[in-house]
Order: C-alpha cells, then sequence, then structure tokens
C-alpha cells in the first residue's frame, strides 16, 4: 500500500517507517521536527519505498496531496510530553486538536483509512489496577496545564469516531502507556532515557513524589507489533484499543534498575 505518516520522524514514528518499508510499503511521512529528528529515519535515506516531507499537520495546503496519495493514513504527530506541554500549552493544544481536525478532514474527502496514535493520558487521574478501554476519565482542573494534553487526546479520539459513526470513514484509535525504546529522548519528560542519560553521566537521578508510583514499559517494537495488529482487522475499526505492556516496575525500583544496568555512581534524589 502507500502509506501516508504524520510524525513519521519521531520516536514511534520512525520505527513505524521503518516497519512498513520492510514489509514492502510505498511510504511518506511528513514532521516539521519539532522534537522529531531526520536522523531518527537515516536508515532510510536511500531506499526508493520512502519519502520525507519537512512541513506541519496544520498546513492543509502540504498535508492534503499527501492523504490524497495515501491509501492508508497513520495520525502520530502531535505535541507530546509534559515538559513540553506545559512550557508551551497554547501551540500545543492547537496542534493537538486542529491537526487533527486537518489530518481527519482530509481523509474524509477520499474515504481513506485513519489510524489515530491517543494516550494513556485520556484516562488522567484513574487509579485502577488495571484500564480497561471504556473506563472513565478522571482529570483535574482544566486550567491546570497538566491536563490540556489529556483533554486534547480525548477530542482527537471524538472527532475520529464521530467521522466513523456518522461519516464512515474507517477509523482506528490505539491509546500508548508509556512506549520505550532506542531514539526516545528526554528533552521532554520521558522517564526512561531521562534516567539512562543521567546515569550515564554520573548525575543525580530525580525522582518525583515518593518514588512508589508504578508504570508499565512497552517497548517500541512491541508497540509497532501492536500497530500493526490494529491496522489489518476489519474488526478493529471504529475501536480503540490500549497498547501496553503487563510488567509493571516502580519509579524508584526503575531509577536503581538504571544505575545497576550502567554501572554509574549516581545516586538519586526525591523531589
Amino acid at each position: 500500500m502507500r502509506v501516508f505518516i504524520t510524525g513519521g520522524a519521531g520516536f514511534i514514528g520512525s520505527h513505524l517507517c521503518e516497519r512498513l518499508v520492510s514489509d514492502g510499503h510505498l511510504v511518506t511521512a511528513i514532521d516539521n521536527f519539532s522534537t522529531g529528528r531526520a536522523l531518527n529515519l537515516a536508515k532510510l535515506a536511500y531506499s526508493d519505498n520512502f519519502t520525507l516531507v519537512e512541513g506541519s499537520i496544520l498546513d492543509s495546503s502540504i498535508l492534503n496531496p499527501l492523504i490524497q496519495d495515501a491509501d492508508y493514513v497513520f495520525h502520530l504527530a502531535a505535541a507530546v510530553g509534559v515538559f513540553n506541554i506545559v512550557k508551551n500549552p497554547l501551540a500545543s493544544l492547537l496542534t493537538n486538536i486542529r491537526g487533527t481536525e486537518n489530518v481527519l478532514e482530509a481523509a474524509f474527502e477520499t474515504k481513506t483509512p485513519v489510524f489515530l496514535a491517543s494516550s494513556s493520558e485520556v484516562y488522567g487521574k484513574n487509579i485502577s489496577d488495571s484500564l480497561k478501554e471504556t473506563d472513565n476519565r478522571i482529570l483535574g482542573t482544566p486550567v491546570t496545564l497538566r491536563w490540556s494534553y489529556s483533554e486534547a487526546k480525548a477530542i482527537d479520539e471524538s472527532l475520529a469516531y464521530f467521522y466513523f459513526l456518522e461519516e464512515g470513514l474507517q477509523s482506528r484509535i490505539v491509546r500508548f502507556f508509556n512506549t520505550v525504546g532506542p531514539r526516545q529522548l528526554g528533552n521532554y519528560g520521558m522517564v526512561v532515557p531521562r534516567f539512562v542519560n543521567s546515569a550515564l553521566k554520573g548525575e543525580t537521578l530525580s525522582v518525583y513524589g515518593s518514588g512508589e508510583q508504578i508504570r508499565c514499559f512497552c517497548h517500541v517494537n512491541d508497540a509497532v507489533k501492536g500497530l500493526l495488529l490494529v491496522m489489518d482487522s476489519d474488526k478493529a475499526v471504529g475501536e480503540v484499543f490500549n497498547i501496553g505492556n503487563n510488567q509493571q516496575i516502580s519509579i524508584m525500583e526503575l531509577a536503581k534498575k538504571v544505575i545497576e544496568i550502567t554501572s554509574s555512581k549516581s545516586t538519586i534524589e526525591k523531589i
């Protein structure tokens, strides 16, 4: 197929590009390099089956022709990371909502199936031991910057779902849970690369709160396998899927494990 990927130079997007090209698809990716990097796609630089376009999903004049030429759209582009959202709340909100509107509107015009990448952040402060796709969202006040990403991704999901429900557009939605692996940067708050970077430099690892908070980290290769399973299934149309790992670890234990694996002399500081 001719596959179009927004955010293709990002952490997950670049791994998806590589996998789809290796599977024989013709892949075109767009990225504005705000958090993605062209270096992430170095392995595909000389591939005849891959094209990288520099541009924004907010620019319909660039976006629409690319979607018109595609058989399938993966929408991964977004303003991501807690640090990034808090630092640039308005720009992040507009990118995450208006950008998705642009993708869905263009895809609807050509009836091109859309795959929407969402996030476990939509569940907010829900502290259930396990979360199923229909569980309630529990959020703080809208004027707390922390929740603007959750709100934006929830609106994105609703837009994609209603395009399916009312207009018949084939949409599939996944919520990522703490995806980690090569090419992920710690600049925007992602904890594993932040810990590893500090440990390799012998710097203090900063743990927020008690460190007893639990997370499940999913390797990016496993996440991409999940994406392809959803992509290939007709039963997935109009549905939402959580994609993550069932092995849990506390943030404090994670910090200790990183120090152990890197043989670092770093210490841990609670902040």
